[in-house]
């Protein structure tokens, strides 16, 4: 059965309304309006509506970069949001990149949800938890605020540098911080002979490692699942892979899964979601995920 699951904790996060390749979001105090290519609806609201409420608005120059507009100079480049669970408490430093995005992807935090209830009620004291391709590390952070002794992957040093402040951020420590490919770092693990209780893959459509590798996910994802299944521990696990690439299905997630592991057991497929406040459903990406406890 597929799903389809939108986050339901967010108080620091709302989609307002979508429509017309935009969004329309807060983010704490703040209103963005950004970009938003799936959105090819109508907008529920009036233009009027959006230009009232917005304090930012992202104006692209090409498909990759852009700037960021205020209504009001004095509207700061980075401020602090909070996501809270029933597990966790962690807290983020978001701030206006030249690519549109601002340090966080709302809809991963149902991933979150599922990463901080496995590893509460995991037997093994301090599990071990991977998060691949991490970014600013919200995954890393509920893991470790959870209680997992949590090792945070990606090839982009500014974005591990970022994951740290917010690591200082949430009164967390001891993340274990990589900046590598994630290939390359699961294929020495496995050598290594290690063992993890949770993994997380997040890979991009497409991407660069930090010595110029090149990351495609079509030529790569069977490659990385069969590689990291090695690492799960075969007694107590779970395993979260979220895509965002448009040609990717979530049928297509449950044969990659089953296929790098036959016995999975509790496997869950679908697509996520972030339910705007005036009604439309944005779908932002599709998951697959498995625990064995």
């Amino acid at each position: 059965m597929i799903q389809l699951l939108t986050p339901t904790y967010w108080k620091d996060y709302e989609l307002i309304d979508c429509g017309d390749f935009e969004k329309l979001e807060r983010f704490g105090q703040l209103i963005l309006i950004r970009p938003e290519p799936q959105a090819v609806w109508r907008k529920q609201l009036s233009d009027a509506e959006w230009q009232r409420q917005h304090h930012i608005r992202f104006k692209g120059r090409s498909a990759t970069a852009g700037e960021w507009l205020k209504k009001n100079p004095k509207t700061p480049d980075r401020w602090h949001i909070e996501y809270k669970n029933e597990q966790a408490a962690i807290k983020f430093r978001l701030g206006l990149t030249s690519f549109k995005h601002v340090g966080i992807f709302p809809e991963q935090a149902v991933n979150w949800d599922y990463i901080a209830q496995n590893v509460k009620r995991f037997k093994t004291p301090n599990p071990k938890v991977l998060n691949l391709f991490a970014y600013t590390g919200g995954a890393s952070l509920i893991a470790r605020a959870a209680g997992a002794d949590t090792t945070h992957v990606d090839s982009i040093k500014q974005v591990v540098t970022w994951a740290n402040e917010n690591q200082e951020l949430s009164g967390l420590k001891d993340i274990r911080w990589v900046v590598e490919d994630a290939l390359k770092f699961v294929k020495r693990e496995i050598k290594r002979g290690k063992k993890y209780n949770g993994i997380i893959l997040d890979p991009p459509a497409y991407g660069h490692g930090p010595n110029g590798e090149k990351w495609k996910l079509e030529d790569h994802i069977q490659e990385m699942m069969h590689d990291v299944i090695q690492l799960l521990d075969p007694e107590e696990h779970f395993l979260i892979l979220n895509t965002y690439s448009l040609g990717f299905s979530s049928v297509i997630v449950e044969n990659l899964i089953r296929d790098a592991f036959p016995q999975v057991q509790n496997l869950e497929i679908g697509e996520l979601y972030l339910q705007a406040t005036a009604g439309s459903k944005l779908p932002l990406g599709v998951f697959g995920k498995f625990y064995k406890i």
